[in-house]
């Protein structure tokens, strides 16, 4: 095993991988990609010319897509507990749900911020009136599916987990859940005091100033 991970601190979909290398504690490199480093970027850029970031590489094997990054990383988990479940329907749940937290948290949120860096005259006010109303629903069908769990998809943090944690970070900024929502709201706040989350928070901290429609004080 020998783990690079090219990422940036700030990114979601980085955080998300961080998530799941922090709860296996796996030791691996950290190159920085944007954030200075010409080297690191270069390096991106030869190894995944789409350039979408996260990218792992384990020596000379490159590993991409955050989902994809994270069940990879499960054969080095050694006496952590899985991500993603051995019994195959729960597996499935759990891949859905990682995909719903992509889909309909991460995405609509990403086309809220990305508006706001757009020059003037390129505004997409329908597109952000569009990604709102999903973050609604999301919220809404997320609060009923999260009745009497600790985790989204049960008692143990998984890869959906992983995925849900940058997702509602950022978008309660974008869009915050309704008061009403309260176990979106409580599963968020269980997200954030989760020590593999919160580390991967923290670290991020210093770049919060660049949050495009500016970040709230608070986590």
């Amino acid at each position: 095993m020998n783990l690079s991970l090219y990422a940036h601190p700030f990114s979601s979909y980085c955080q998300k991988v961080l998530v799941a290398l922090y709860e296996h504690d796996l030791p691996f490199t950290l190159r920085p990609v944007n954030a200075g480093d010409a080297a690191a970027d270069e390096e991106f850029a030869e190894r995944w010319p789409m350039r979408h970031m996260p990218l792992l590489t384990d020596g000379p094997r490159s590993v991409v897509e955050a989902s994809i990054i994270i069940e990879y990383l499960e054969r080095y988990r050694q006496d952590a507990p899985p991500l993603l479940p051995a019994e195959a329907d729960s597996a499935l749940q759990v891949r859905f749900l990682d995909r719903f937290f992509d889909n309909y948290v991460m995405t609509p949120m990403q086309r809220i911020v990305y508006d706001h860096v757009r020059a003037e005259g390129e505004h997409d006010p329908r597109g952000v009136a569009d990604a709102r109303a999903m973050l609604e629903r999301s919220y809404a069908w997320l609060d009923a599916q999260l009745a009497g769990r600790y985790w989204v998809a049960g008692d143990a943090f998984t890869l959906a987990d992983c995925a849900a944690a940058p997702a509602l970070f950022y978008a309660d900024w974008v869009h915050p859940i309704p008061a009403q929502l309260a176990n979106t709201a409580g599963y968020r706040a269980r997200l954030l005091a989760r020590p593999s989350f919160a580390r991967a928070v923290d670290e991020a901290r210093p770049y919060r100033r660049f949050f495009p429609p500016g970040a709230p004080d608070r986590d």
